[in-house]
């Protein structure tokens, strides 16, 4: 058109505003070859030139480099250009990626210039990931605290946003009741004088209130939700899984059973799937695995392992299941093995230097750490650290406890171990491995002792549930927090269990709206 339509049929030089050399090149080379070098540095820049152009091949590989490159520090960056220039996908992932790091998000500079439009469509949205309503709260006064003078007319318009009745009462007393911005300001008062009325009646109606219409009562959906699944008690094997939703501190049951059951296995979240396997039912340990594909509620066999493994350890390192140690029906295993989802294919690696089952284990800094267990003699006391790039094993510091039937997790940049069996007494204590000096500290205990339970960290929190205490299952539930030192209880299952295993699946709303009746 602007050869052809726009200018004199004699003009030879053209200018074309906004669009420097380099970019040029680029796009002259991809319209002779169909190729194109996309890097972080020239992204953005590159698909401004190739939307000028409507040059579609260029954008959708722009696009592709973006929402592989984004993160918690360039997500409300790339939502805002995106949102300019019409790229529907990389601007859903990245808002997306703001709901899901708002903790962080919020430190940005870029948060500070947002405006009230877009701070509304973030607040507004069910999905946005915060612990309690106090964060939203905050991110709004820290937001018209940048330009008072300017901003705080858009108070009115930004605190019904805050789910003010999930509130505790000592927070809107504490910091809501003193603040300048609702003191000066009636309609906002109206709003959280309405919103202590409803917390009363929550608190006194009984059946229940029902708050599904009244979005200030209305729970945000989680990120992540925990699933407890399978185990043993009273000689049964159990096909239950349980979801925990953090947010309202509630268990429900959900319909889709462990196929087969299992107890003393082991589960894992990849590829928007749950993984189970090992184990046994009672009457034979497995080899065998099964996955639940999250987008069906289906279940499906895939390939078996080269061992059957009952107490065995499991993790995830790099898009790979590992599989470590167990006890195949006969004797402890020292083997290992890696399985590779796309291929459906598992493969055997080094093996351990020492036999364990009943262990447990974790992923840091792209290494799989391994703890305790035990060895068909004793309660062992030793770790070792795998490195998938030599596919060697490391003996590493051991552990001040001996420890089977322990829990494993990677924490704030550490090992920890908790609980389990020295061979006398189920355990309370606790134990972090710092990988960078190689040693061990005790941490603070739990309140109650537990083997074989399950094992998670959801909402930076260790999270333990179930497991045996030395006379019976418990259904007890404890997190730990780093920043206080201590543990706090937690809602307990609805079914007393040990031998279970925990995983942690993000990134599914709909389905925690369909556990939870969001």
């Amino acid at each position: 058109a602007l050869f052809t339509n726009w200018s004199a049929p004699d003009k030879k030089v053209y200018e074309i505003p906004n669009l420097s050399a380099d970019m040029t090149r680029l796009i002259i080379a991809y319209a002779y070859t169909n190729t194109v070098s996309v890097t972080p540095s020239n992204a953005m820049e590159l698909l401004l030139a190739a939307d000028q152009f409507n040059i579609m091949g260029i954008v959708e590989a722009c696009c592709d480099l973006l929402m592989e490159a984004l993160s918690a520090d360039n997500c409300l960056a790339i939502w805002r250009f995106s949102d300019a220039y019409y790229c529907s996908q990389l601007q859903r992932k990245a808002f997306q990626t703001i709901l899901y790091n708002f903790e962080k998000v919020i430190s940005s500079k870029e948060f500070l210039q947002l405006s009230v439009e877009e701070l509304c469509d973030i607040f507004d949205h069910d999905e946005l990931n915060v612990k309690t309503e106090s964060m939203v709260f905050e991110a709004i006064c820290k937001w018209i605290s940048h330009i008072p003078e300017r901003r705080k007319k858009h108070f009115a318009i930004l605190l019904p946003k805050v789910r003010l009745a999930l509130l505790s009462l000592e927070y809107m007393i504490t910091n809501m009741v003193t603040s300048e911005l609702l003191n000066n300001n009636a309609e906002c008062w109206e709003m959280v004088l309405s919103a202590l009325q409803l917390k009363m009646q929550m608190a006194t109606s009984n059946p229940p209130l029902n708050t599904a219409s009244n979005i200030i009562a209305h729970p945000r959906v989680p990120k992540d939700i925990l699933l407890a699944i399978g185990g043993w008690i009273y000689e049964d094997v159990l096909d239950v899984i349980e979801a925990y939703n953090g947010r309202i501190q509630c268990w429900v049951s959900i319909p889709h059973h462990l196929n087969p059951p299992r107890a003393y296995h082991s589960s894992v979240f990849l590829n928007d799937s749950v993984y189970c396997l090992g184990g046994f039912d009672n009457m034979e340990n497995f080899s065998s695995m099964c996955r639940l594909d999250l987008n069906t509620g289906t279940w499906h066999e895939v390939a078996p392992m080269h061992y059957r493994r009952c107490y065995v350890s499991v993790t995830v390192l790099d898009g790979h299941i590992y599989a470590l140690g167990g006890h195949d029906g006969t004797s402890r295993q020292k083997s290992a093995e890696r399985y590779t989802p796309d291929a459906n294919q598992w493969s055997l690696i080094t093996p351990m230097h020492e036999k364990r089952s009943d262990a447990s284990c974790a992923t840091l800094n792209n290494k799989i750490y391994i703890c305790g267990g035990f060895n068909g003699e004793q309660s062992l006391q030793t770790g070792e650290c795998y490195d998938p790039k030599t596919n060697q094993w490391t003996m590493i510091a051991s552990m001040d406890t001996r420890r089977a039937g322990l829990g494993v997790v990677a924490y704030v940049g550490h090992i920890y171990v908790v609980g389990g069996f020295d061979g006398y007494n189920h355990l309370k204590s606790v134990e972090a491995y710092n990988p960078e000096t190689d040693t061990w500290h005790f941490v603070p205990s739990l309140h109650t002792e537990r083997s074989n339970f399950g094992i998670e960290v959801i909402d930076d929190q260790i999270f333990v549930v179930g497991g045996f205490n030395g006379l019976k299952s418990i259904s007890s539930a404890e997190c730990y927090d780093a920043h206080a030192r201590r543990w706090f209880e937690a809602e307990e299952m609805e079914n007393s269990r040990f031998g279970l295993s925990c995983c942690l699946i993000s990134g599914f709303p709909s389905l925690t709206r369909e556990f939870f009746c969001l």
